[in-house]
């Protein structure tokens, strides 16, 4: 005679599970006797009304606004373009010929940006009134086509 297959613990374990299953459905049988004495009918609802207010009755109709689809944007509004000149002014404050960097304050703003040899046309150095455009860099915006204001 072949022995079972089934281990104790096993069915134990099976045992445990469909206990689990009637407690569940046990439960859930409660809970629907209980919404029935409470008159409850199920998943009660919540409406929008015309002002954007959740509320639980449902909104006038009266106050129904129609929307054109056309006038529905979900993008961000295009911004004009400024236009300014990109050529600037400013002065040098500080720049050091044998590591090859310097700032210029722009005349306009009082920003100072800093400047690159790369970046320089003519040889400046300190207090120089000199002209330049923008350019965006690592850390910010950097000077640069830097040349001697004439």
């Amino acid at each position: 005679m072949a022995k079972s297959q089934q281990t104790f613990n096993k069915s134990e374990n099976e045992k445990k599970r469909l206990k689990k299953r009637e407690d569940k459905r046990k439960k859930m049988e409660a809970r629907r006797a209980a919404a029935k004495e409470n008159g409850k009918k199920g998943i009660e609802f919540a409406y929008v009304d015309h002002n954007g207010q959740l509320t639980d009755t449902p909104p006038d109709p009266s106050l129904k606004v129609d929307v054109e689809l056309e006038n529905i944007s979900i993008s961000v509004p295009k911004s004009e373009a400024v236009e300014f000149d990109p050529i600037r002014n400013g002065k040098v404050s500080f720049f050091d010929s044998s590591k090859g960097f310097g700032f210029i304050i722009d005349s306009e703003n009082q920003e100072k940006y800093f400047t690159h040899v790369s970046g320089i046309i003519d040889e400046i150095s300190e207090n120089d009134h000199v002209t330049f455009e923008l350019e965006k860099g690592m850390r910010g915006m950097n000077a640069v086509k830097v040349t001697l204001k004439v």
